[in-house]
């Protein structure tokens, strides 16, 4: 199965290791906000643990916007509480304060066409997705290259500026910076574009 932007997220139940045990985590328990539904390769891998530490020093931020993390992988459970007890200290103190899930077998990731049946791994992905169950945004890199939690956030922030304003959001655009009307013909639309540089954005 392929999910694309507009797609409504498809539901699921599995296990996870969060606040210390063992709890059975379901996408439609925290409908009503923001997720963020983050695929590892594995906890005990040259990267993931970079990301997953990179996003738990971003995780009030994420919370201040209304959304929840959940970390996905093709590890058990109790791999995930052995590298949060024994790795994650070694790089963030207070360690993950949202779910590990562990999907063995597949299912999550079958279900969001990004689990490698050959190599039974998940691929280094992510979506966003609104409150509503709806799919705002996919990304997918190789496994050797890290993820910018920093541009999941202002991804974040973009989505909902949409949302409140109805204003389309330009390239590199963060809180404050100009947004653009799609219906607007008075001229202000093309004052956003002559004022937009590539190194403003970049």
């Amino acid at each position: 199965m392929t999910v694309r932007v507009g797609d409504r997220a498809p539901d699921f139940m599995a296990q996870a290791f969060y606040n210390g045990t063992v709890q059975n985590i379901g996408l439609s328990q925290i409908s009503g906000q923001w997720v963020v539904l983050v695929f590892i390769v594995g906890d005990f891998t040259c990267v993931c643990p970079t990301e997953i530490a990179a996003v738990a020093v971003k995780y009030p931020a994420f919370r201040d916007l209304g959304a929840e993390i959940l970390i996905v992988s093709a590890d058990s459970i109790s791999t995930h509480k052995e590298w949060h007890e024994k790795a994650m200290p070694c790089m963030i103190t207070g360690g993950a304060r949202f779910p590990l899930i562990s999907d063995q077998d597949g299912t999550v990731g079958s279900l969001y066409g990004v689990f490698d049946e050959g190599k039974r791994m998940h691929l280094r992905s992510h979506f966003l997705i609104d409150p509503e169950g709806i799919i705002q945004s996919v990304e997918m890199l190789a496994a050797p290259i890290g993820r910018n939690v920093a541009e999941m956030l202002r991804q974040l922030r973009a989505m909902k500026e949409y949302r409140a304003t109805g204003r389309f959001i330009p390239c590199g655009w963060e809180p404050g910076k100009p947004t653009i009307s799609g219906t607007d013909e008075s001229g202000a639309q093309t004052k956003v574009w002559e004022s937009w540089k590539p190194g403003k954005a970049f």
